[in-house]
């Protein structure tokens, strides 16, 4: 990859106030693009620009990816606003209580699946056309190993997760020809605030399978789905990339 890859590109990033949403902001601003980032946090938004310190080249936007009529709304303003679109992230995501399946609030399990992969499908569905219209684009979903693995105790999350690898290959195959490539990747843990809503034994119990013996970065993950954004990545599509510290066997 090259300075300045990203010129002349927009790309929209879900979930981008912290976090692995914020460092993969970050990187893709560093190689020129136009960023505009959604949350369903306004004030996080606001105190991530104040870190970023893009100017006008960063689009902040309180939406709920659950929220169709709001996703199509946000859409059709950042759009105006960028004169169009290129690349999609689709990072936004909860990790949901840490209990065994059995325990399992169906509150709680309604609410991960809704917004880890129900949220992705909106996004895709909503943004997705605008990228097949132009002949060029890159989608990149932030799954988790924990969707090729199952992680005990955290079976929302993990079924959220495969189905967004699943997701990921259908819209590969449907949309191979067309100019759009999409991937995913699956980190495993990653440092950030996600972690708080896990129970330290959760947290060292990652940590522990993992070869290299650490938590990965975000701007680890950032670093590979700038990779997949880029035009260097014109030969993969309908795949999963991980991050895994050795952790993955397959």
């Amino acid at each position: 990859m090259t300075a300045g890859e990203f010129e002349g590109r927009t790309a929209l990033v879900t979930g981008g106030a912290k976090g692995i949403g914020e460092a993969i902001a970050r990187r893709l601003l560093d190689g020129g693009a136009t960023v505009v980032l959604w949350d369903l946090s306004a004030e996080g938004l606001e105190e991530a620009a104040g870190r970023l310190e893009a100017g006008e080249r960063l689009l902040c936007h309180a939406v709920d990816v659950t929220d169709e009529t709001a996703l199509a709304a946000a859409a059709d303003a950042a759009i105006e606003r960028c004169g169009g679109l290129d690349i999609l992230v689709n990072n936004a995501g909860i990790a949901g209580p840490t209990l065994p399946t059995l325990d399992y609030p169906s509150e709680s399990w309604r609410r991960v699946v809704e917004v880890d992969l129900t949220g992705v499908f909106l996004c895709c569905k909503t943004l997705l056309p605008h990228l097949v219209a132009r002949g060029w684009g890159r989608v990149v979903n932030v799954a988790s190993l924990a969707g090729k693995e199952g992680t005990p105790n955290a079976a929302a999350y993990s079924a959220a997760k495969a189905g967004v690898i699943a997701l990921t290959k259908s819209l590969g195959k449907e949309l191979a020809g067309s100019g759009v490539l999409v991937n995913s990747v699956a980190p495993a843990a990653v440092e950030t605030d996600i972690l708080k809503q896990m129970t330290p034994e959760h947290v060292a119990t990652m940590v522990g399978k993992s070869p290299l013996g650490r938590l990965g970065t975000p701007e680890e993950v950032a670093e590979l789905v700038a990779w997949l954004c880029s035009d260097a990545c014109s030969f993969s599509t309908g795949a999963c990339f991980d991050l895994s510290g050795g952790r993955a066997v397959y």
